[in-house]
């Protein structure tokens, strides 16, 4: 017969408690999973980014430059007068000035945005969205022979798909325009790179630039405020002005809806002005 404690039960079915040394080995298993599953979403998200520069950014430039290489002008400028100004083809000179052709300042109806489609609708990614222009930026490749990176797909060869750091799908757009003297993100020829998330934004200016300055170097935020009086115009050190706990869907609290932020939410985008060397 099975032997029985002093209060009936079985000495075979009596339960033990977990000791405390057991719970902390536990707990520690489950923090260093935690941590690896934290560490490989930074790794992942990090090679994204050096793909979205290398497989995307990179190529676009690129294919900018063998642009002016095989013309001789900007994207959208005309052969037989240029400007100097990316859309140049539909810049007006002012006939009634005394100035002379091929100076920017001279002209207008200028600074218009090159692009393949309207994109996002105007000043939701950021205030400060030039009008399209009428001309098509991938007929104007097209044109000239010029095969387009593959982006996202055939025909939006000017988008990217990613994610942001809260798992929700965005999608980068590129176009180029010319901005005057004393434009915030930089004058003259610039790619205009749409859908950034910050910490995105962030890491392509320090990949550019060498630091990552909203309004310093060759990649900047666009800023719908153009006057170069403007304090952050001459100061270095000027953060990207927003973060990745913001959401852009309430626009009724702030420019970038910090009313309604949390990791369930879309990240705040941002547009930047890379400047080109034409």
């Amino acid at each position: 017969m099975a032997m029985r404690s002093a209060g009936g039960g079985s000495m075979g079915a009596r339960q033990r408690g977990f000791t405390l040394m057991e719970i902390v080995i536990v707990m520690a298993v489950i923090g260093l999973m935690l941590g690896g599953v934290s560490i490989g979403r930074d790794v992942l998200r990090e090679a994204e980014y050096n793909r979205i520069q290398s497989k995307f950014l990179l190529p676009w430039k690129q294919s900018y430059d063998l642009y002016y290489q095989r013309t001789g002008v900007v994207i959208g400028d005309s052969q037989v007068a240029p400007t100097l100004m990316v859309n140049g083809y539909e810049a007006e000179f002012d006939h009634m000035g005394s100035g002379v052709a091929g100076i920017p300042a001279n002209y207008h109806n200028t600074g218009h945005r090159l692009c393949h489609g309207a994109g996002y609708p105007a000043n939701t990614t950021g205030g400060g969205d030039r009008p399209l222009s009428n001309l098509n930026l991938h007929q104007l490749f097209d044109r000239v022979g010029i095969r387009m990176p593959p982006g996202r797909a055939e025909g939006a060869e000017d988008r990217y798909a990613y994610t942001d750091t809260n798992g929700n799908p965005a999608e980068l757009q590129i176009c180029f325009q010319w901005n005057p003297d004393g434009t915030i993100s930089g004058a003259g020829n610039v790619m205009v790179i749409r859908g950034l998330t910050p910490d995105l934004a962030r890491k392509l200016d320090h990949m550019i630039d060498g630091k990552p300055d909203a309004y310093e170097g060759r990649f900047r935020q666009q800023n719908a405020n153009a006057n170069v009086l403007q304090r952050s115009r001459q100061i270095p050190g000027s953060e990207w002005e927003a973060n990745n706990s913001y959401s852009n869907l309430d626009p009724t609290t702030s420019a970038y809806g910090e009313g309604a932020f949390g990791e369930e939410e879309r990240v705040v985008l941002v547009t930047a002005h890379w400047i080109m060397d034409q």
